[in-house]
């Protein structure tokens, strides 16, 4: 019995701790499971007011600002009552993410480079008082020069409103305000006035080798590479404008890191330009705002109106052939068109006395008319297949356009008969919203909320999460392989780029 008793005391406590081994790994697997399912489980909604720039992810929605989540998710309970781990608020505190000033944080901060005057408003001949670089916008604010030259003139309202920024004026909308240390700002403006050059100084003088607008973007790239700015970032961060679209041709392909301000990607590879990149702008509309509209579906004798170019190159062949369809239509009215000769007087009154104004693609998918159009509240009919619109990814267009393929219109009697379809009581939904939402494409100093100015501002907001996601990927390998010993990369022109 003992020596039976002597072999079995070895073989049981083999047992104990075999048992104790499966206790306790059973346990750390179970453990381990938990903490699996805990952290896939129900997402936890971070309060974005604890955040830095938090109302950067603000969209607009019904002419009001509404907040919505970073998944995407639009249920209000979620906005209404977000929930944040209270580790992770201490872990944002310890790393000072939660230090910014509360009074800033809703408005897009702008470092805007103290260009010399020769790139903006020297432009609009304006001559600086000393060493000055501005205007003093409270006194004097140069003018732009109208026209067609109107159409493009983007970064002129952008830069007076940055300017105005600095200025304690609670009267005034902000929806960007200008900083002056680079280093606090959400992204750094480019204040070249690169159309009105491209419309005023693309012509050789007599005595010049090259002309001023190229001279201009020549200084331009080399003063922008040299900056501890554009070193920090590639220029991911930079705001380039660039709305005519053959401004900026000669340093488009050397500053395409940037975001780009444009109207359309029609003359871009989409390698350097696209809709995720850069930001769309509405033209600055030529035709006289129709204020105090009280007409009706009858009492605009006007069917379908187009009055502008007919002969385009590129996508813009449909002109003809629409020309063509339409022209015998009794209540259409297509003819050739141009400023000159009270054309902007005569275009104002046949918009304003029509039910539906044709935009049809030209050199480029985008066109003025339809901003024209906008605000004469004649309901656009779209024919671009390639066309941008600004601020597409919080407006929906169709609530107050019509769209129509351009392998559609050209077809016999096609594009008539869809405009005849349409009845009165949807004509006038749509030409209730078209006054609702015109004043999102209105450019004006001040700016007020809401315009297009505001408007534009709240788009490069809404890039700034993006651009940053670049940045931060961008410095991976910075340890080894630092930025500032890259050189800016430089891509072919493309065959479809026209001088």
């Amino acid at each position: 019995m003992s020596i039976m008793g002597e072999r079995n005391a070895p073989s049981i406590g083999h047992k104990k701790s075999l048992f104790y081994l499966f206790s306790i790994t059973s346990i750390l697997f179970i453990l381990s499971w938990l903490f699996v399912l805990r952290s896939t489980g129900h997402p936890y909604f971070i309060d974005h007011n604890l955040l830095p720039n938090h109302k950067l992810f603000s969209t607009f929605h019904g002419g009001n600002l509404a907040t919505r989540s970073r998944n995407g998710n639009n249920d209000p309970s979620i906005v209404a009552n977000p929930v944040i781990l209270e580790d992770q608020v201490a872990a944002l505190r310890g790393s000072n993410m939660l230090k910014a000033n509360p009074d800033n944080n809703a408005v897009l901060k702008v470092f805007m480079y103290d260009l010399p005057p020769e790139f903006h408003f020297e432009l609009l001949d304006w001559k600086p008082e000393g060493k000055g670089v501005w205007p003093d916008i409270r006194t004097n604010v140069p003018e732009y020069p109208g026209g067609l030259n109107l159409q493009h003139s983007i970064e002129y309202w952008l830069t007076l409103d940055l300017l105005a920024s600095e200025f304690a004026d609670p009267s005034i909308a902000r929806s960007a305000i200008r900083v002056h240390n680079s280093s606090v700002a959400d992204v750094v403006f480019v204040p070249f006035f690169s159309s009105l050059s491209y419309n005023r100084y693309s012509r050789l003088k007599p005595h010049q080798k090259g002309s001023t607008n190229k001279l201009l973007q020549q200084k331009l790239v080399k003063f922008l590479v040299a900056q501890e700015e554009w070193k920090r970032s590639e220029g991911r961060d930079h705001i380039v404008l660039a709305h005519h679209p053959n401004s900026l041709l000669d340093a488009r392909m050397k500053l395409w890191p940037a975001t780009f301000i444009l109207s359309d990607f029609g003359r871009y590879p989409p390698n350097v330009a696209n809709v995720d990149k850069d930001v769309i702008a509405p033209y600055k509309h030529v035709i006289r705002t129709f204020v105090n509209d009280s007409s009706d579906f009858d009492s605009r004798p006007t069917l379908l109106y187009f009055q502008g170019a007919i002969y385009r190159k590129d996508g813009g062949f449909a002109r003809q052939e629409l020309f063509y369809l339409l022209k015998d239509e009794k209540d259409v009215h297509f003819s050739f068109g141009t400023v000159l000769k009270d054309g902007i007087r005569r275009a104002t009154q046949g918009m304003h006395s029509s039910k539906f104004c044709l935009n049809i693609a030209g050199d480029t998918p985008s066109s003025n008319r339809l901003f024209d159009a906008i605000a004469s509240h004649c309901v656009p009919v779209i024919i671009s297949d390639d066309i941008e619109l600004p601020y597409e990814d919080v407006l929906d267009y169709s609530e107050f356009c019509v769209f129509v393929r351009t392998s559609d219109a050209v077809k016999e009697k096609f594009l008539i008969n869809l405009i005849r379809s349409i009845g009165r009581d949807d004509w006038t939904r749509m030409w209730a919203r078209l006054k609702e939402v015109e004043n999102l494409f209105e450019f004006q100093y001040p700016s007020k909320e809401g315009d297009a100015v505001q408007m534009i501002w709240q788009a490069v907001a809404r890039k700034v999460p993006a651009i940053r996601m670049k940045i931060h990927k961008s410095r991976r390998f910075s340890r080894y392989n630092p930025l500032r010993n890259r050189k800016p990369r430089s891509l072919p022109i493309p065959i479809n780029f026209s001088k």
